[in-house]
């Protein structure tokens, strides 16, 4: 027993909620008695209790009563504060089958126990809840020693049991996301791994969009019975029936929450069998889509509520999910590209080969009668002979690009077979050889060949080496402009090695990897002619397989190039490459050799080039023509149509044809597209970029037909564009009309000077019309002064006169800036985190993608407690303005930053400083920030300058960025504007706020 003293007032005497309830409890109702009658060994023990911190329940007596502490309560929910004073049986009746036996143990052997994750079924939050638990048990004695109690320490560790859980099925569908490689195989991949984790997803449905049947189809299903007649297998995404899952509004973007699951479906679920309740549909996004790729409908645990945490991660689920069917429709995306792009190799390489058999013969009958009038041509004059020439000249190329696209044709396809023969490797070589030997010294250039007599014979098919030899040495000749070129063939132990090497432009080192790739061409390679198909030394490598051998290049740009050839002494073929195996044996075509040579012999000719052709009778002529192309033939032949009717001369190419223009600018240009050196796309540049040329007309000649090619000719700013092949009449009327807009332009400039004349009138009135209005303010405002200061009837009838006066300037003014197209602000109160909010949406959908949008607002309390005041549609024009200044200056991508602000006196420009000082006003700021190219210092200082611009003529008016600046300035404000080479550009608006 103890005193009175010693009573409730000092056990209970201490702070905390749970010491305040057992002080009011009236212990005398409950099994354990009054307090003053409690053994030392529970006193001391709740009192233990009630001053710890951690989570802490007694119970005492065989009653099982419970006292508990603070912490405790906060784990007990909505049993809290009745389970106190109570018997934990009842309190707990829906866990004791769990604690029943734990704590029965403990009382009974003395041991104490420790579980550190005991899931309990609760009821402390208005459903049966799984919650998890560490727990250590302990048995509670009296003075005697005997056990009459259990004291437990416990720690709730639900939300690390059910993230740990939750992530495991996060990790498994993880690690699955990339293996699928069709949409299906995904589907039943992501069902067996959520199937394995019921607690948490007890059942799901997988509804994804049909490519084209308007149709919501039913891929993956988990835990739902076949029974379940509520799971439709098709829903109609337009006009179809009502359906209970919310896939509707989940495919238009919204989460939905299913509540009354049970009266839909029969599914049992959660650690002890209830019934599902609540399912929760959401969209599976789609990589770079607004439409969404499907649906997910996860039922919820019957045992956990919906909180925000069960929410992030079914919205994590479905991200995962969206992973992995993102890259099974890449996948299946892909190989329905690979398939296309196959069968279309196939019927490419198809159409090569028919084309390429059907030329053959008109060719054939074409070479064949002008070989005979060639033959018999003593009497024709020299001009007919010429135009045979040409035609025989052309043949042969065109019967050579046939016959390359033959061979290469039955490559692709595996039906061309090596008909191997023994040859003497060095006779046939230099023989091949020195068919191209007058081409490359007419071109001024040392031609060495070096075969010394090899050891043995050598297993080729003759005509296939022979176009080895053949391209090598036409693509020496094409690109060495200088120097030499040198063929040699020697033995070696494993085989046989050609080399032809020469000293001409080089390859550049990325491009080396590439030059064997079948109709790949460098670009930038400067040559004797632009001309070509990209197959030659591809062709050159395809044949060298087919006799077991194999070419590499060793280049370095400006030092020439060196193409070597390996064969094997005994070639070891595959029986599909070797002859009588099934496939084609590649035909010999005894005109080759001539057919290269012939034309390699024009690239070495000037033809034509700077000769002056007048017409024959003398007459005046109907204007100068300068013909602008590589291809000496097509040459000869523009400047003898238009010759009668023109004085005409001609360039190789487009930098001759500059220097050409530079000296004595022609009335017209008539130049090629593709062509070495400067092409006709950088001729036409040049001859823009100039004041001088900038007016002479150009057509473009070019064998690329079709809208397209004709609308970037005029867009590059070509006058007129004619494709190949075209008329001799259609070429007349074309120059013919082109020089005849020179003399139209040349009427119109007269006219166009008197419009410039007009522009400038219109910007004069209006800096005229800006400071007038300045001062007509200053007036108004000393005359209102006046008028208030003065009653005497003759001043105030002279200030009325003033005023009348003011307003007679007042409308002048309106007049000249309606004339010159100014308009007057309208400021009012904005929010600018709204407006940037609103503009950057905006522009992040009309930008190119390659262009980050990024908006960075400050924090409300420090950007702005109030708006500023400005024109809305000014300042969003403004930002505009900006905006497309920074898209022109990241060509190649980038980050097109804005950020607001507010700026005190301290963080204000000098300008705004000065005029603040003193003051207390306050700007808002927005911060633009572009990571582009970047301004030099001297562009920066005139950047806000009317009129001024470093864009090309016609691309800017250089007033954009002076509007950005006067709008600022007119709006009581500032801008700013820093920028270095490399380093983007930041221009900075201060608009005041309005207080």
């Amino acid at each position: 027993m103890t005193s009175g003293t010693d009573g409730k007032k000092g056990l209970f005497d201490r702070p905390g909620a749970m010491a305040a309830l057992m002080r009011a409890l009236d212990w005398s109702k409950t099994p354990v008695g009054p307090v003053e009658g409690w053994p030392q060994s529970l006193r001391a023990t709740v009192r233990t209790l009630l001053t710890s911190r951690y989570p802490m329940i007694l119970t005492w007596g065989p009653d099982f009563i419970q006292f508990y502490n603070d912490a405790y309560s906060e784990l007990i929910g909505a049993k809290h504060p009745g389970a106190l004073g109570t018997d934990i049986r009842v309190a707990m009746a829906e866990a004791w089958g769990t604690l029943g036996p734990l704590i029965e143990e403990v009382m009974r052997t003395g041991q104490a126990n420790w579980i550190p994750a005991l899931r309990l079924r609760l009821e402390r939050a208005g459903y049966p809840e799984e919650a998890y638990f560490s727990v250590s048990h302990a048995p509670s004695e009296d003075e005697d020693g005997r056990i009459v109690g259990m004291l437990a320490v416990c720690s709730e560790v639900t939300a690390q049991i059910l993230g740990e859980r939750r992530m495991s099925l996060l990790r498994d569908l993880a690690a699955k996301a990339g293996e699928a490689r069709e949409v299906a195989t995904a589907c039943a991949e992501i069902a067996a791994t959520v199937e394995a984790h019921p607690l948490d997803v007890p059942f799901l449905l997988l509804y994804l969009r049909g490519a084209e049947d308007g149709l919501l189809h039913l891929c993956g299903a988990v835990g739902l019975a076949a029974e379940d007649a509520s799971v439709p297998s098709e829903i109609r995404l337009e006009g179809g029936a009502p359906e209970p899952w919310g896939l509707l509004r989940a495919l238009a973007g919204e989460d939905v929450v299913i509540e009354g699951v049970e009266r839909l479906v029969s599914r049992p679920a959660g650690p002890w069998g209830e019934p599902v309740r609540v399912a929760f549909a959401q969209p599976i996004r789609a990589a770079g889509q607004d439409t969404p790729l499907g649906v997910l409908v996860a039922g919820t645990s019957p045992n956990r509520a919906l909180d925000g945490e069960y929410r992030s991660f079914l919205q994590l689920l479905a991200g995962q999910l969206s992973v992995t069917l993102n890259n099974a429709v890449a996948y299946e995306a892909e190989r329905r590209r690979a398939d296309a792009l196959a069968a279309l190799d196939r019927a490419k390489t198809e159409f090569f080969s028919n084309v390429s058999h059907e030329f053959r013969t008109p060719l054939t009958l074409m070479l064949g009668p002008l070989e005979t009038l060639l033959a018999g041509a003593a009497g024709l004059s020299p001009a007919d002979r010429n135009l045979l020439e040409t035609l025989q000249r052309n043949g042969l190329r065109l019967l050579k690009l046939v016959n390359a696209l033959l061979d290469f044709s039955r490559i692709e396809a595996g039906r061309a077979r090596a008909r191997l023969e023994p040859t003497d490797l060095c006779r046939f070589t230099a023989e091949i050889a020195g068919s191209f030997r007058s081409a490359i010294e007419s071109a001024g250039l040392r031609f060495t060949v070096d075969c010394p007599t090899l050891p043995r014979q050598v297993p080729v098919d003759r005509d296939m080496w022979e176009k080895i030899v053949l391209n090598l040495l036409s693509n020496a000749l094409k690109f060495t402009l200088s120097g030499s070129i040198a063929l040699d063939l020697r033995g070696r132990p494993e085989g046989v090695e050609m080399t032809v090497s020469d000293t001409g432009i080089g390859i550049d080192p990325s491009e080396q990897a590439r030059v064997f790739e079948r109709f790949h061409r460098v670009s930038t390679a400067r040559g004797r002619t632009h001309e070509g198909t990209g197959i030659g030394l591809s062709l050159v490598r395809e044949l060298a397989r087919l006799h077991g051998g194999e070419v590499r290049v060793e280049s370095a740009p400006g030092q020439g190039s060196r193409f070597t050839v390996a064969l094997p002494w005994t070639p070891a073929l595959p029986e599909s490459a070797q002859s009588g195996a099934g496939g084609e044996e590649m035909a010999p075509t005894p005109v080759r050799a001539e057919a290269f040579a012939a034309e390699a012999r024009r690239w070495s000719q000037d033809g034509t080039t700077g000769e002056e052709w007048s017409p024959p009778d003398g007459s005046p002529s109907g204007g100068r023509v300068l013909v602008v192309d590589d291809n000496a033939d097509m040459r000869d032949y523009v400047a003898r149509i238009l010759a009668p009717l023109f004085a005409v001369e001609t360039a190789t190419d487009g930098a001759e044809a500059l220097e050409r223009i530079r000296r004595s600018p022609p009335d017209l240009v008539l130049s090629d597209v593709m062509m070495p050196r400067l092409d006709g796309f950088g001729l036409l540049a040049a001859l823009r970029g100039s004041p001088a040329t900038r007016g002479i007309p150009v057509v473009l000649l070019s064998a690329r037909a079709g809208e397209e090619a004709s609308v970037e000719g005029l867009e590059a700013g070509a006058d007129d564009y004619l494709v190949k092949p075209f008329s001799s009449r259609e070429l007349i009327a074309r120059v013919r009309a082109n020089l005849a807009m020179v003399r139209l332009r040349r009427e119109a400039a007269a006219a166009h000077h008197d419009a410039e004349r007009m522009r400038a009138l219109g910007q004069i009135t209006a800096g005229v019309a800006h400071d007038f209005n300045n001062l007509l303010m200053v007036l108004r405002g000393a005359l209102h002064l006046m008028e208030r200061r003065t009653s005497e009837p003759a001043m105030r009838t002279v200030l009325e006169n003033a005023n009348q006066a003011v307003d007679r300037g007042a409308l002048m003014t309106r007049q000249l800036l309606s004339f010159s197209r100014r308009q007057r602000l309208e400021p009012q109160a904005l929010d600018l985190n709204e407006r940037l909010a609103e503009l950057t949406e905006v522009l992040g959908r009309v930008f190119p993608e390659d262009i980050r949008i990024v908006f960075e607002p400050g924090p409300p309390g420090s950007v702005l407690a109030a708006p500023v005041l400005a024109d809305r549609a000014e300042l969003e024009a403004a930002l505009l303005n900006v905006a497309v200044n920074a898209r022109d200056a990241m060509p190649g991508g980038g980050t097109l930053r804005f950020e607001t602000a507010c700026a005190g006196p301290d963080g204000l420009p000098d300008a705004l400083r000065a005029k603040e000082a003193g003051g207390t006003r306050r700007y808002g700021l927005i911060r633009i920030a572009d990571s582009g190219a970047g301004m030099p210092e001297e562009v920066v200082q005139r950047a806000f300058e009317p009129f001024f611009t470093t864009k090309p003529a016609g691309k800017g008016t250089g007033l954009g960025l002076s509007q950005v600046y006067g709008f600022a300035v007119q709006s009581g404000g500032h801008a700013t504007l820093s920028s270095c080479p490399g380093e983007g550009t930041v221009i900075t608006l201060y608009l005041p706020v309005a207080e």
